[in-house]
């Protein structure tokens, strides 16, 4: 290889990787932008739930929140579409929530979870042991 060809070489990977350099940085403030929305998406729901629920009903939801995070985001997507369409117009007590809790449960819950064992499967119901 000549000089020449060498020099063509390292600029081609230069330029490669300044486009992947530059790729990199797009896609950094990208997904920080990405970051920054979903937090004042965060903040803006931590807000609503704050001026609706009270102290001991936005504990319970934090404690719903850990225990079953599916239906404490339930809950929460419940409650923030109820305060934007006006349906809560004075703060939720614990037992207002509760109760809310409650027939969160006795809609979602149509049927409740068994566990079935088939001895014969499994072979633990012998009765050739005695």
């Amino acid at each position: 290889m000549g000089d020449p060809d060498l020099e063509d070489i390292r600029k081609q990977r230069l330029a490669q990787l300044q486009s992947q350099y530059k790729g990199n940085t797009e896609n950094a403030n990208s997904q920080k932008l990405k970051e920054d929305q979903a937090r004042a998406q965060e903040d803006a729901k931590n807000s609503i739930l704050s001026q609706i629920l009270d102290q001991s009903a936005r504990a319970r939801l934090n404690t719903l929140m850990l225990g079953k995070p599916e239906k404490g985001k339930l809950v929460e997507n419940m409650l923030i579409r109820m305060a934007q369409t006006g349906q809560i117009c004075t703060k939720i007590g614990e037992t207002e929530l509760i109760t809310l809790l409650e027939n969160v449960n006795a809609q979602t819950q149509q049927h409740k979870p068994s566990v079935k064992f088939d001895r014969r499967r499994a072979a633990l119901d012998s009765d050739e042991d005695f």
